[in-house]
């Protein structure tokens, strides 16, 4: 039995695809085929089960994946632990996260300090961050919801403000701030039903009395400032907005004074994996930068 034989079985159960397993892998599906039929031959049993095509996982692959799970996992742990004895100016730290762009400042300035530090970042919903974090694939994540999963801690790092965003020329461009129920008639630019902040958006206007009409839904931030731009409604954006529009053709952000808007964003991991120096020392880094910058 090889490492490689268990991380393909791996990306195989995953997926219960081999075209989709061997996409990722970045091989070829018929060496990949060979490669998990030789592994069930060593271990002498079937590990999924076979109609034409498709296969699924059977109950003794089910078992088997959660013992490699773990094996791999401490793995994992062990190579950060011996990339540890060559210092902090070396190593990687993986972070999962709904949304990165509120990460990319810090991170390009710790990374001006540490330039040997590599950083590998998947963007997952809260429930994809909170499998990762138990796993043991992430080092952190970063969220603005809750992440209520036993073991997890958490390390608050900065509080954002909603604004709404009006287009030029809107009857509200020239105000400061505004409540919400002031724009009850109004269209709205929002993001996609399965987008994470979607719920954040509609709970805000639910709370102010407003059903939304929803005359765009997109996947980006800077998709629905375009939009917004363009005159084809309203939209609920974040603080980073602020800067991010500055260049651009003129977005007025008004202060949401009713209702509260105020999310929390946070660091997480699992206090059972080992944190390598480099990411104990990105930790106190971010929590230092947003506690100057924000």
């Amino acid at each position: 039995m090889e490492l490689l034989q268990l991380h393909y079985f791996r990306t195989v159960a995953k997926h219960e695809h081999m075209t989709k397993a061997a996409q990722e892998l970045h091989i070829a599906q018929p060496a990949l085929s060979k490669t998990i039929a030789r592994l069930e031959k060593d271990l002498g049993v079937p590990l999924f089960d076979r109609q034409g095509r498709q296969i699924k996982l059977n109950p003794i692959g089910m078992a088997f994946l959660q013992k490699i799970e773990v094996a791999l996992s401490a793995l994992e742990e062990g190579k950060r632990m011996v990339a540890d004895m060559a210092g902090l100016e070396t190593g990687s730290i993986h972070v999962a996260s709904p949304t990165i762009d509120r990460l990319s400042a810090p991170i390009g300035e710790f990374l001006d300090q540490y330039p040997d530090i590599r950083f590998h970042l998947s963007q997952a919903s809260t429930e994809e961050m909170e499998e990762l974090l138990e796993s043991g694939k992430v080092d952190f994540g970063f969220t603005a919801f809750p992440v209520r999963k036993p073991g997890i801690r958490e390390l608050p790092v900065f509080y954002e403000k909603a604004y709404l965003a009006v287009p030029p020329g809107h009857r509200l461009a020239e105000r400061g701030s505004i409540d919400l129920t002031e724009v009850a008639n109004e269209s709205f630019i929002g993001y996609k039903t399965n987008h994470i902040f979607r719920k954040r958006d509609e709970d805000l206007l639910l709370q102010a009395g407003i059903t939304p009409k929803f005359v765009c839904e997109v996947d980006e931030p800077a998709t629905k400032s375009s939009l917004v731009r363009a005159g084809l409604g309203l939209a609920i954006v974040g603080a980073c907005n602020k800067s991010d529009d500055a260049p651009k053709s003129p977005l007025t952000l008004l202060q949401i004074e009713s209702p509260s808007s105020k999310s929390t964003f946070q660091l997480v991991w699992h206090e059972k994996h080992y944190l390598s120096k480099a990411a104990l020392a990105f930790r106190d880094f971010a929590a230092a930068y947003y506690q100057k910058s924000w």
